[in-house]
Protein backbone atom coordinates (compact mmCIF):
# COMPACT_ATOMS: atom_id res chain seq x y z
CA UNK A 1 0.00 0.00 0.00
CA UNK A 2 1.70 3.41 -1.02
CA UNK A 3 2.47 5.57 1.57
CA UNK A 4 0.89 8.75 2.77
CA UNK A 5 2.33 11.82 0.88
CA UNK A 6 2.43 15.25 2.17
CA UNK A 7 3.14 18.39 0.58
CA UNK A 8 4.29 22.13 2.02
CA UNK A 9 0.83 23.32 1.03
CA UNK A 10 -0.82 21.01 4.05
CA UNK A 11 -2.84 18.77 1.44
CA UNK A 12 -3.08 15.28 3.58
CA UNK A 13 -5.01 12.16 3.26
CA UNK A 14 -4.82 11.63 6.60
CA UNK A 15 -8.28 11.79 8.41
CA UNK A 16 -6.81 12.16 11.73
CA UNK A 17 -4.78 15.20 11.10
CA UNK A 18 -4.36 17.92 13.37
CA UNK A 19 -6.52 20.56 12.85
CA UNK A 20 -5.38 23.90 12.74
CA UNK A 21 -2.61 26.61 11.55
CA UNK A 22 -0.24 24.66 13.97
CA UNK A 23 -0.68 21.13 12.43
CA UNK A 24 -0.33 22.80 8.81
CA UNK A 25 3.17 23.96 10.45
CA UNK A 26 3.85 20.73 11.93
CA UNK A 27 3.28 19.31 8.74
CA UNK A 28 5.52 21.47 6.88
CA UNK A 29 8.60 21.44 8.98
CA UNK A 30 8.48 17.12 8.68
CA UNK A 31 8.28 17.31 5.14
CA UNK A 32 11.53 19.97 5.21
CA UNK A 33 13.13 17.97 7.33
CA UNK A 34 12.21 14.88 5.30
CA UNK A 35 13.64 16.76 2.30
CA UNK A 36 16.53 17.71 3.49
CA UNK A 37 15.68 21.37 2.72
CA UNK A 38 18.13 23.46 5.62
CA UNK A 39 20.78 21.92 4.46
CA UNK A 40 20.02 22.59 0.62
CA UNK A 41 18.93 25.62 1.37
CA UNK A 42 22.12 26.49 3.30
CA UNK A 43 24.51 25.09 0.09
CA UNK A 44 22.30 27.55 -2.21
CA UNK A 45 23.35 30.35 -0.07
CA UNK A 46 27.11 29.97 0.32
CA UNK A 47 27.86 29.55 -3.09
CA UNK A 48 25.15 32.62 -4.09
CA UNK A 49 26.70 34.70 -1.22
CA UNK A 50 30.30 33.47 -2.02
CA UNK A 51 31.85 36.28 -4.04
CA UNK A 52 28.48 38.21 -4.04
CA UNK A 53 30.68 41.73 -4.53
CA UNK A 54 33.45 40.22 -6.46
CA UNK A 55 32.54 41.68 -9.54
CA UNK A 56 31.60 45.31 -10.14
CA UNK A 57 28.76 46.63 -11.78
CA UNK A 58 28.03 46.69 -15.45
CA UNK A 59 25.71 48.67 -17.74
CA UNK A 60 22.89 46.89 -17.53
CA UNK A 61 23.08 46.45 -13.48
CA UNK A 62 24.06 50.15 -13.42
CA UNK A 63 20.65 50.64 -15.78
CA UNK A 64 18.59 48.93 -13.38
CA UNK A 65 19.60 51.14 -10.67
CA UNK A 66 19.22 54.45 -12.68
CA UNK A 67 15.83 52.81 -13.53
CA UNK A 68 14.76 52.01 -9.97
CA UNK A 69 15.68 56.07 -8.78
CA UNK A 70 12.36 56.88 -10.04
CA UNK A 71 9.06 56.94 -8.26
CA UNK A 72 6.63 54.23 -9.35
CA UNK A 73 4.99 56.20 -11.86
CA UNK A 74 8.38 56.84 -13.15
CA UNK A 75 9.57 53.33 -13.50
CA UNK A 76 6.16 52.42 -15.08
CA UNK A 77 6.72 55.24 -17.73
CA UNK A 78 10.48 54.56 -18.50
CA UNK A 79 10.36 51.19 -18.31
CA UNK A 80 7.42 51.44 -21.13
CA UNK A 81 10.74 52.45 -23.25
CA UNK A 82 12.69 50.10 -22.20
CA UNK A 83 13.20 46.45 -23.30
CA UNK A 84 11.89 45.15 -19.78
CA UNK A 85 8.26 45.34 -18.42
CA UNK A 86 8.87 46.92 -14.84
CA UNK A 87 8.16 44.70 -11.77
CA UNK A 88 10.99 43.86 -10.81
CA UNK A 89 12.63 47.71 -11.14
CA UNK A 90 9.79 48.64 -8.86
CA UNK A 91 10.55 46.07 -6.51
CA UNK A 92 14.18 47.08 -6.36
CA UNK A 93 13.03 50.70 -5.48
CA UNK A 94 11.61 49.36 -2.24
CA UNK A 95 14.08 47.00 -1.35
CA UNK A 96 16.74 50.10 -1.83
CA UNK A 97 14.49 52.50 0.42
CA UNK A 98 14.61 49.80 2.86
CA UNK A 99 18.17 48.34 2.78
CA UNK A 100 20.36 50.94 0.81
CA UNK A 101 21.83 51.11 -2.31
CA UNK A 102 25.33 48.80 -1.35
CA UNK A 103 26.49 46.25 -3.94
CA UNK A 104 25.64 43.66 -1.25
CA UNK A 105 22.79 44.96 -0.91
CA UNK A 106 21.30 45.03 -3.99
CA UNK A 107 22.23 42.09 -5.01
CA UNK A 108 20.90 39.95 -2.23
CA UNK A 109 16.97 40.69 -3.52
CA UNK A 110 18.92 38.53 -6.82
CA UNK A 111 20.27 35.94 -4.48
CA UNK A 112 17.45 35.49 -2.10
CA UNK A 113 15.08 35.09 -4.81
CA UNK A 114 17.24 32.58 -6.33
CA UNK A 115 17.61 30.95 -3.18
CA UNK A 116 14.05 30.63 -2.72
CA UNK A 117 13.47 28.85 -6.38
CA UNK A 118 15.88 26.44 -5.31
CA UNK A 119 13.49 25.29 -2.19
CA UNK A 120 10.52 25.89 -4.85
CA UNK A 121 12.22 23.15 -7.08
CA UNK A 122 12.56 20.37 -4.92
CA UNK A 123 8.88 20.93 -3.69
CA UNK A 124 8.20 20.49 -7.59
CA UNK A 125 9.99 17.44 -8.03
CA UNK A 126 8.48 16.44 -4.74
CA UNK A 127 5.10 17.12 -6.79
CA UNK A 128 6.34 15.20 -9.95
CA UNK A 129 8.21 12.08 -8.20
CA UNK A 130 9.74 10.63 -4.93
CA UNK A 131 11.43 11.99 -1.86
CA UNK A 132 14.66 10.88 -3.01
CA UNK A 133 14.69 12.62 -6.81
CA UNK A 134 13.59 16.05 -5.17
CA UNK A 135 16.74 16.07 -2.82
CA UNK A 136 19.11 15.02 -5.72
CA UNK A 137 17.24 18.12 -8.01
CA UNK A 138 17.57 20.31 -4.69
CA UNK A 139 21.29 19.60 -4.64
CA UNK A 140 21.83 20.17 -8.27
CA UNK A 141 19.77 23.62 -8.65
CA UNK A 142 21.66 24.86 -5.53
CA UNK A 143 24.81 24.13 -8.10
CA UNK A 144 23.47 24.92 -10.98
CA UNK A 145 25.96 27.45 -12.37
CA UNK A 146 23.94 29.77 -14.35
CA UNK A 147 21.28 30.30 -11.63
CA UNK A 148 23.81 31.10 -9.40
CA UNK A 149 25.26 33.64 -11.87
CA UNK A 150 22.21 35.23 -12.16
CA UNK A 151 21.43 35.25 -8.57
CA UNK A 152 24.13 37.45 -8.20
CA UNK A 153 23.20 40.10 -10.80
CA UNK A 154 21.20 43.53 -10.48
CA UNK A 155 18.17 42.31 -13.16
CA UNK A 156 15.26 40.45 -13.49
CA UNK A 157 16.55 36.80 -14.10
CA UNK A 158 16.63 35.54 -10.71
CA UNK A 159 13.02 37.21 -10.19
CA UNK A 160 11.42 35.82 -13.14
CA UNK A 161 12.73 32.01 -12.43
CA UNK A 162 10.82 32.23 -9.03
CA UNK A 163 7.60 33.21 -10.43
CA UNK A 164 7.44 30.77 -12.90
CA UNK A 165 8.44 27.57 -10.93
CA UNK A 166 5.90 28.97 -8.21
CA UNK A 167 3.12 29.28 -10.94
CA UNK A 168 4.36 25.59 -11.81
CA UNK A 169 4.02 24.18 -8.56
CA UNK A 170 0.36 25.91 -8.36
CA UNK A 171 -0.39 24.19 -11.90
CA UNK A 172 0.45 20.98 -10.68
CA UNK A 173 -1.24 21.37 -6.88
CA UNK A 174 -4.51 22.04 -9.15
CA UNK A 175 -4.00 19.19 -11.54
CA UNK A 176 -4.23 16.72 -8.98
CA UNK A 177 -6.67 18.63 -6.79
CA UNK A 178 -8.37 20.53 -9.45
CA UNK A 179 -11.67 21.12 -6.77
CA UNK A 180 -9.58 23.60 -5.19
CA UNK A 181 -9.53 26.97 -7.20
CA UNK A 182 -7.33 28.44 -4.72
CA UNK A 183 -4.49 27.06 -6.92
CA UNK A 184 -5.84 28.73 -9.66
CA UNK A 185 -5.74 31.94 -8.22
CA UNK A 186 -1.71 31.41 -7.27
CA UNK A 187 -1.13 30.46 -10.34
CA UNK A 188 -3.09 33.95 -11.99
CA UNK A 189 -0.81 35.84 -9.34
CA UNK A 190 2.38 34.35 -9.82
CA UNK A 191 2.55 34.40 -13.90
CA UNK A 192 0.73 37.91 -14.13
CA UNK A 193 3.81 38.58 -12.01
CA UNK A 194 6.27 37.07 -14.36
CA UNK A 195 4.40 38.82 -17.55
CA UNK A 196 5.35 42.14 -15.43
CA UNK A 197 9.26 41.22 -15.41
CA UNK A 198 9.91 39.63 -18.48
CA UNK A 199 8.77 38.96 -21.66
CA UNK A 200 9.54 35.75 -22.10
CA UNK A 201 6.99 34.42 -19.75
CA UNK A 202 4.87 33.80 -23.07
CA UNK A 203 7.02 30.54 -23.54
CA UNK A 204 5.87 29.28 -20.13
CA UNK A 205 2.58 29.84 -20.89
CA UNK A 206 3.13 27.36 -24.10
CA UNK A 207 5.05 25.18 -22.00
CA UNK A 208 1.63 24.63 -19.21
CA UNK A 209 -0.93 24.48 -22.22
CA UNK A 210 1.07 21.97 -24.31
CA UNK A 211 1.18 19.75 -21.25
CA UNK A 212 -2.05 19.98 -20.51
CA UNK A 213 -2.91 18.84 -23.94
CA UNK A 214 -0.41 15.90 -23.63
CA UNK A 215 -1.88 14.93 -20.87
CA UNK A 216 -5.29 15.42 -22.44
CA UNK A 217 -5.11 12.97 -25.52
CA UNK A 218 -2.15 10.30 -23.44
CA UNK A 219 -3.40 6.38 -23.87
CA UNK A 220 -5.78 5.07 -20.73
CA UNK A 221 -6.27 7.63 -18.31
CA UNK A 222 -7.45 10.70 -19.66
CA UNK A 223 -6.68 14.06 -17.58
CA UNK A 224 -9.46 16.75 -19.29
CA UNK A 225 -8.08 19.92 -17.09
CA UNK A 226 -7.38 22.00 -20.27
CA UNK A 227 -10.90 21.80 -20.97
CA UNK A 228 -11.83 22.73 -17.28
CA UNK A 229 -13.62 26.50 -17.45
CA UNK A 230 -11.31 27.39 -14.31
CA UNK A 231 -8.27 27.27 -16.53
CA UNK A 232 -9.59 28.72 -18.87
CA UNK A 233 -11.24 32.07 -16.65
CA UNK A 234 -7.19 31.71 -14.75
CA UNK A 235 -5.84 32.67 -18.29
CA UNK A 236 -8.79 35.42 -18.98
CA UNK A 237 -7.79 36.84 -15.91
CA UNK A 238 -3.78 37.44 -16.61
CA UNK A 239 -4.53 38.64 -19.49
CA UNK A 240 -7.14 40.80 -17.84
CA UNK A 241 -4.45 41.93 -15.18
CA UNK A 242 -1.70 42.47 -17.98
CA UNK A 243 -3.94 44.71 -20.11
CA UNK A 244 -2.44 47.79 -18.47
CA UNK A 245 0.74 47.32 -20.06
CA UNK A 246 -0.34 45.99 -23.34
CA UNK A 247 -0.68 49.23 -24.68
CA UNK A 248 3.12 50.07 -23.43
CA UNK A 249 3.73 46.74 -25.68
CA UNK A 250 3.06 47.55 -28.57
CA UNK A 251 4.41 51.15 -28.61
CA UNK A 252 7.66 49.22 -27.85
CA UNK A 253 7.19 46.38 -30.75
CA UNK A 254 6.59 49.43 -33.17
CA UNK A 255 9.52 51.76 -32.10
CA UNK A 256 11.70 48.55 -32.56
CA UNK A 257 13.76 50.75 -34.99
CA UNK A 258 14.90 52.56 -32.57
CA UNK A 259 15.71 50.01 -30.45
CA UNK A 260 18.21 48.71 -32.38
CA UNK A 261 18.80 52.23 -33.32
CA UNK A 262 20.45 52.20 -29.84
CA UNK A 263 22.18 48.88 -29.68
CA UNK A 264 19.32 48.00 -27.12
CA UNK A 265 18.11 45.00 -28.94
CA UNK A 266 19.53 43.67 -32.62
CA UNK A 267 22.95 43.22 -30.67
CA UNK A 268 23.16 39.41 -30.78
CA UNK A 269 25.51 37.76 -32.92
CA UNK A 270 24.13 35.31 -34.98
CA UNK A 271 23.14 31.77 -34.28
CA UNK A 272 24.44 28.63 -35.87
CA UNK A 273 23.67 24.90 -35.33
CA UNK A 274 26.62 25.24 -32.87
CA UNK A 275 25.15 27.79 -30.99
CA UNK A 276 22.36 24.88 -29.21
CA UNK A 277 25.27 22.35 -27.92
CA UNK A 278 27.34 25.85 -26.71
CA UNK A 279 24.02 27.09 -24.87
CA UNK A 280 23.72 23.78 -22.95
CA UNK A 281 27.43 24.39 -21.85
CA UNK A 282 27.13 28.03 -21.10
CA UNK A 283 24.77 26.69 -18.57
CA UNK A 284 26.46 24.59 -17.07
CA UNK A 285 29.69 26.03 -17.07
CA UNK A 286 30.00 29.28 -17.87
CA UNK A 287 31.55 28.51 -21.26
CA UNK A 288 30.40 27.84 -24.64
CA UNK A 289 32.71 24.91 -25.09
CA UNK A 290 33.80 25.60 -28.43
CA UNK A 291 37.44 25.26 -27.73
CA UNK A 292 36.20 21.29 -26.69
CA UNK A 293 36.94 18.81 -28.57
CA UNK A 294 34.06 18.18 -31.05
CA UNK A 295 32.84 14.58 -29.26
CA UNK A 296 32.78 16.15 -26.22
CA UNK A 297 31.35 19.51 -27.13
CA UNK A 298 28.43 17.02 -28.51
CA UNK A 299 28.08 14.35 -25.65
CA UNK A 300 26.90 16.77 -22.82
CA UNK A 301 23.94 18.10 -25.02
CA UNK A 302 23.14 14.50 -26.31
CA UNK A 303 23.81 12.72 -22.62
CA UNK A 304 21.08 15.35 -21.47
CA UNK A 305 18.89 14.31 -24.13
CA UNK A 306 19.20 10.60 -23.06
CA UNK A 307 18.26 11.25 -19.67
CA UNK A 308 15.55 13.25 -20.49
CA UNK A 309 14.52 10.13 -22.77
CA UNK A 310 14.93 8.06 -19.34
CA UNK A 311 13.20 10.36 -17.42
CA UNK A 312 10.13 10.13 -19.99
CA UNK A 313 10.24 6.36 -20.62
CA UNK A 314 10.12 5.15 -16.97
CA UNK A 315 7.58 7.47 -15.60
CA UNK A 316 4.54 5.37 -15.45
CA UNK A 317 2.40 8.29 -12.93
CA UNK A 318 -0.90 8.96 -14.15
CA UNK A 319 0.18 12.79 -14.34
CA UNK A 320 2.81 12.74 -16.48
CA UNK A 321 5.58 14.81 -14.20
CA UNK A 322 8.68 13.84 -16.31
CA UNK A 323 6.69 15.14 -19.28
CA UNK A 324 5.90 18.80 -18.10
CA UNK A 325 9.53 19.08 -16.91
CA UNK A 326 10.74 18.01 -20.43
CA UNK A 327 8.45 20.68 -21.53
CA UNK A 328 9.81 23.37 -19.58
CA UNK A 329 13.19 22.78 -20.01
CA UNK A 330 13.11 22.13 -24.27
CA UNK A 331 10.34 23.56 -25.46
CA UNK A 332 11.63 27.69 -24.34
CA UNK A 333 15.61 26.62 -25.63
CA UNK A 334 14.50 24.85 -29.28
CA UNK A 335 11.84 28.10 -29.78
CA UNK A 336 14.10 30.71 -29.11
CA UNK A 337 16.55 29.15 -30.76
CA UNK A 338 14.74 28.47 -34.25
CA UNK A 339 13.55 32.09 -33.69
CA UNK A 340 17.08 33.22 -33.32
CA UNK A 341 17.55 32.56 -37.22
CA UNK A 342 15.44 35.32 -38.24
CA UNK A 343 16.17 37.67 -35.09
CA UNK A 344 18.92 37.01 -32.73
CA UNK A 345 17.67 36.37 -29.05
CA UNK A 346 19.66 33.24 -28.07
CA UNK A 347 21.19 34.69 -24.93
CA UNK A 348 21.81 32.88 -21.60
CA UNK A 349 20.41 34.77 -19.38
CA UNK A 350 16.86 35.38 -21.03
CA UNK A 351 16.74 31.48 -20.87
CA UNK A 352 17.97 30.78 -17.36
CA UNK A 353 14.86 30.62 -15.69
CA UNK A 354 13.96 27.47 -18.34
CA UNK A 355 17.47 26.07 -17.23
CA UNK A 356 16.08 25.30 -14.08
CA UNK A 357 14.38 22.60 -15.39
CA UNK A 358 17.65 21.03 -15.95
CA UNK A 359 19.01 19.84 -12.71
CA UNK A 360 15.52 18.39 -12.69
CA UNK A 361 15.10 16.62 -15.05
CA UNK A 362 18.63 14.45 -14.06
CA UNK A 363 17.30 14.19 -10.58
CA UNK A 364 14.52 12.53 -12.16
CA UNK A 365 16.63 10.24 -14.62
CA UNK A 366 18.82 9.84 -11.79
CA UNK A 367 16.11 8.70 -9.41
CA UNK A 368 14.24 5.93 -11.83
CA UNK A 369 17.79 4.43 -12.88
CA UNK A 370 18.87 4.10 -9.17
CA UNK A 371 16.20 1.14 -8.88
CA UNK A 372 18.10 -1.24 -11.68
CA UNK A 373 21.19 0.38 -12.40
CA UNK A 374 22.34 1.66 -9.11
CA UNK A 375 26.02 1.92 -10.20
CA UNK A 376 25.37 4.07 -13.21
CA UNK A 377 22.69 6.60 -11.08
CA UNK A 378 25.65 7.19 -9.46
CA UNK A 379 28.18 7.71 -12.18
CA UNK A 380 25.67 10.33 -13.58
CA UNK A 381 25.27 12.20 -10.26
CA UNK A 382 29.13 12.07 -9.66
CA UNK A 383 29.54 13.43 -13.01
CA UNK A 384 26.71 16.25 -13.28
CA UNK A 385 27.55 17.23 -9.61
CA UNK A 386 31.79 17.59 -11.62
CA UNK A 387 30.44 19.48 -14.42
CA UNK A 388 27.99 21.95 -12.14
CA UNK A 389 31.45 22.36 -10.09
CA UNK A 390 33.52 23.64 -12.79
CA UNK A 391 30.96 26.25 -13.74
CA UNK A 392 30.56 27.23 -10.00
CA UNK A 393 34.65 27.68 -10.03
CA UNK A 394 34.39 29.81 -13.14
CA UNK A 395 31.37 31.89 -12.05
CA UNK A 396 33.79 32.80 -9.01
CA UNK A 397 37.28 33.53 -10.79
CA UNK A 398 36.81 37.39 -10.35
CA UNK A 399 39.87 39.48 -10.30
CA UNK A 400 38.80 41.56 -7.33
CA UNK A 401 41.97 44.33 -9.14
CA UNK A 402 40.88 44.40 -12.83
CA UNK A 403 37.30 45.76 -12.11
CA UNK A 404 36.07 49.52 -13.42
CA UNK A 405 35.56 50.18 -9.55
CA UNK A 406 39.18 50.29 -9.65
CA UNK A 407 39.45 52.41 -12.18
CA UNK A 408 36.99 54.86 -11.04
CA UNK A 409 38.01 54.80 -7.55
CA UNK A 410 41.44 56.01 -8.94
CA UNK A 411 39.41 58.90 -9.84
CA UNK A 412 37.93 59.64 -7.17
CA UNK A 413 41.14 59.34 -4.90
CA UNK A 414 42.26 62.18 -7.71
CA UNK A 415 39.56 64.36 -8.86
CA UNK A 416 39.99 67.87 -8.01
CA UNK A 417 36.69 70.25 -7.83
CA UNK A 418 35.86 71.54 -11.28
CA UNK A 419 37.26 68.50 -12.70
CA UNK A 420 35.05 67.29 -15.97
CA UNK A 421 34.35 63.83 -16.05
CA UNK A 422 33.38 62.27 -19.90
CA UNK A 423 32.54 58.68 -20.93
CA UNK A 424 32.59 57.21 -24.43
CA UNK A 425 29.97 55.10 -23.99
CA UNK A 426 26.03 54.43 -22.75
CA UNK A 427 27.76 50.78 -20.96
CA UNK A 428 30.85 52.67 -19.42
CA UNK A 429 28.52 55.78 -18.16
CA UNK A 430 26.03 53.49 -16.57
CA UNK A 431 28.71 51.48 -14.65
CA UNK A 432 30.64 54.90 -14.28
CA UNK A 433 27.88 56.87 -12.30
CA UNK A 434 26.72 53.83 -9.58
CA UNK A 435 30.47 54.31 -8.40
CA UNK A 436 31.07 58.00 -9.31
CA UNK A 437 32.02 59.64 -5.54
CA UNK A 438 32.96 63.14 -6.86
CA UNK A 439 30.28 66.26 -7.28
CA UNK A 440 30.95 66.11 -10.96
CA UNK A 441 27.88 64.76 -12.92
CA UNK A 442 29.74 62.23 -15.77
CA UNK A 443 28.77 63.06 -18.97
CA UNK A 444 28.24 61.22 -22.20
CA UNK A 445 30.14 61.84 -25.18
CA UNK A 446 28.07 61.78 -28.50
CA UNK A 447 29.58 63.27 -31.08
CA UNK A 448 27.85 63.53 -34.53
CA UNK A 449 28.58 60.62 -37.07
CA UNK A 450 30.01 60.71 -40.39
CA UNK A 451 26.99 61.73 -42.40
CA UNK A 452 26.42 64.49 -39.85
CA UNK A 453 24.11 62.94 -37.64
CA UNK A 454 23.43 63.06 -34.62
CA UNK A 455 24.90 60.24 -32.20
CA UNK A 456 22.25 60.72 -29.21
CA UNK A 457 20.26 57.98 -28.03
CA UNK A 458 17.11 58.20 -28.71
CA UNK A 459 13.84 57.88 -25.71
CA UNK A 460 14.05 53.87 -26.18
CA UNK A 461 16.19 51.52 -24.50
CA UNK A 462 19.01 53.04 -21.89
CA UNK A 463 18.25 56.43 -23.60
CA UNK A 464 15.28 56.82 -21.87
CA UNK A 465 17.23 56.77 -18.68
CA UNK A 466 19.54 59.75 -19.61
CA UNK A 467 18.15 63.58 -20.00
CA UNK A 468 19.95 66.28 -22.74
CA UNK A 469 22.18 67.63 -20.12
CA UNK A 470 24.23 64.42 -19.80
CA UNK A 471 25.04 64.94 -23.78
CA UNK A 472 28.20 66.26 -24.95
CA UNK A 473 28.70 66.59 -28.60
CA UNK A 474 32.07 68.39 -28.56
CA UNK A 475 35.10 68.00 -26.52
CA UNK A 476 35.68 71.36 -27.22
CA UNK A 477 32.25 72.71 -25.50
CA UNK A 478 33.40 71.61 -22.36
CA UNK A 479 33.94 74.51 -19.84
CA UNK A 480 37.31 75.20 -19.04
CA UNK A 481 36.76 75.16 -14.97
CA UNK A 482 40.09 73.46 -13.48
CA UNK A 483 41.50 72.86 -16.85
CA UNK A 484 41.53 69.57 -15.89
CA UNK A 485 39.45 66.50 -18.05
CA UNK A 486 38.95 63.01 -17.24
CA UNK A 487 38.00 60.72 -20.10
CA UNK A 488 36.58 57.61 -19.53
CA UNK A 489 36.61 54.97 -22.60
CA UNK A 490 37.85 51.18 -23.41
CA UNK A 491 41.13 50.01 -23.47
CA UNK A 492 40.85 48.28 -26.52
CA UNK A 493 40.09 49.28 -29.85
CA UNK A 494 40.75 52.42 -31.72
CA UNK A 495 40.78 55.60 -29.46
CA UNK A 496 36.83 56.91 -29.13
CA UNK A 497 37.85 60.37 -28.22
CA UNK A 498 40.28 61.14 -31.28
CA UNK A 499 40.89 63.74 -32.44
CA UNK A 500 41.32 65.85 -29.52
CA UNK A 501 41.34 69.47 -29.66
CA UNK A 502 44.56 71.40 -29.48
CA UNK A 503 46.55 72.03 -26.61
CA UNK A 504 44.90 68.83 -24.08
CA UNK A 505 48.58 67.37 -22.39
CA UNK A 506 47.90 63.58 -21.29
CA UNK A 507 49.50 64.33 -17.33
CA UNK A 508 48.12 60.59 -15.65
CA UNK A 509 45.95 57.13 -16.68
CA UNK A 510 44.89 54.34 -15.26
CA UNK A 511 43.18 50.80 -16.25
CA UNK A 512 41.27 48.34 -15.20
CA UNK A 513 38.66 46.07 -16.11
CA UNK A 514 38.36 47.07 -19.84
CA UNK A 515 38.13 50.62 -19.23
CA UNK A 516 40.74 53.33 -18.67
CA UNK A 517 40.65 56.89 -17.50
CA UNK A 518 42.97 59.41 -18.77
CA UNK A 519 43.71 62.67 -16.97
CA UNK A 520 44.15 65.67 -19.73
CA UNK A 521 45.38 69.21 -19.00
CA UNK A 522 43.89 71.62 -21.16
CA UNK A 523 46.88 74.11 -22.12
Amino acid sequence: MEARRETPLGDTQDPHAMPGSWATARRLLRWAREHWLLSILVLATLVRFYHLTAAAIWGDEGASLLLSQYSLAGIWEHAAHDVHPPLYFMLLHGWIGLFGDGIFSIRSLSALSGIATVGLGVWLVDLLATRRAALLAGVLLALLPTAVRYSQEVRMYSLLGLWLIGATIALVCWIKRPQRTRYLVIYTLLMSAAFYTHYFTALCVLCHWLYLGLIRVQPGYRLRHIQRSGWWLANVAIVALYLPWVPNLIDLVQHMDQLKANGDVGWEAPVTLGSLPSMIWSFLIQDDGENLPTLIFIALPLALLALAGVALARDRSVFRGSALAVIYTVLPVLLVFAVSFISPVFIERYLTAYALGLPMLVALAIDRLYADFKVLALAVLILFVGVELVGLKNNASVDTDDQISVMVSYVNQHFTPGDRIVTSDMLWYLSYVYYNRTDARPLLYTPPLADGRSSRPNAYGFGTLVTNDVYLDSLGALPKGTGRVWLVGSVDGPDEFAPLPAGWQRVSETRAGGAEARLYVLK
